[in-house]
């Protein structure tokens, strides 16, 4: 069963990480980089990646001549998706697991930074009964 795990992070969360250490962010870093690793080769990783400051992002939406029409950035939202994990699990447990561990990297100090992991199951297509 595949699962998305995202990443949330509270608006100040990329002002908090640049303003760490830099062995803090070298150990979050490293800590990251080893539990891909590890997902990688037990076969359970499908892609991960972290996301770029919020203050890059946009909302697109077609035009009424289908050119695109933006809007953003959005400032007052109080949570990001700072990064997100596709992994092929066995159970929603094993899921969960690699969330909690993903949930405990390290942040100032050394402290596990418990960052909130959404964790939702990639559907592998519509129900049938609407095809």
């Amino acid at each position: 069963m595949k699962y998305i795990l995202m990443m949330n992070c509270p608006r100040n969360a990329y002002e908090t990480f640049g303003s760490m250490s830099k062995s803090d962010i070298q150990a979050h870093l490293h800590f990251m980089m080893n539990l891909n690793r590890s997902l990688k080769e037990s076969g359970e990783l499908v892609s991960a990646e972290g996301l770029a400051d919020p203050r890059q992002a946009l909302v697109v939406r077609a035009g009424k001549d289908g050119t695109p029409v933006t809007d953003g950035v959005f400032p007052e939202a109080k949570e990001f998706l700072a990064g997100y994990w596709f992994v092929d699990v066995e159970s929603p447990e094993r899921a969960y697991q690699i969330a909690a561990r993903a949930s405990a990297a390290p942040g100032p100090g050394g402290s596990p930074m418990n960052m909130p992991i959404e964790v939702r199951q990639v559907m592998s297509g519509p129900p049938q009964d609407l095809l």
